[in-house]
């Protein structure tokens, strides 16, 4: 038995647009969405590799904390938040909601990096000066 209506929700990847921006001003990235969809994946696979040379980089300042309070680092969590909302709206005319969008995924990234810094500082030791 046929099920005329079971793609009806699906989006031809390989049509032109079925809509348009009011805005005159507008121009568009892509003249279809598998265009669109490809350069999403491009820009997710350099938001990962930047993402895991921040994660080196989270490691390697766990050798400079002395206490769980110094990782946990609650002051510079907060100065993390308010510099990439400031960087988010400096790039958002065309996305306004961007800054809230860029805060609430570094809450949860932070939340992950201060999370896994907690295990690896477990796996440190003082240093002879420390001690």
């Amino acid at each position: 038995m046929t099920e005329p209506f079971r793609d009806a929700g699906r989006i031809a990847t390989d049509a032109p647009p079925t809509r348009r921006f009011r805005d005159a001003d507008y121009a568009p990235l892509a003249a279809t969405l598998a265009e669109l969809r490809q350069r999403i994946d491009d820009v997710d696979a350099q938001v990962v590799a930047l993402l895991a040379q921040r994660a080196l980089c989270v490691r390697d300042a766990t050798r400079f904390k002395r206490d769980e309070r110094q990782v946990a680092a609650p002051e510079r969590q907060a100065e993390v938040f308010d510099r990439v909302r400031a960087m988010a709206a400096a790039q958002a005319p065309g996305f306004p909601e961007l800054p809230d969008i860029v805060e609430a995924a570094y809450r949860s990234l932070v939340a992950g990096f201060v999370a896994a810094e907690q295990r690896l500082f477990a796996e440190t030791e003082p240093t002879d000066d420390e001690r």
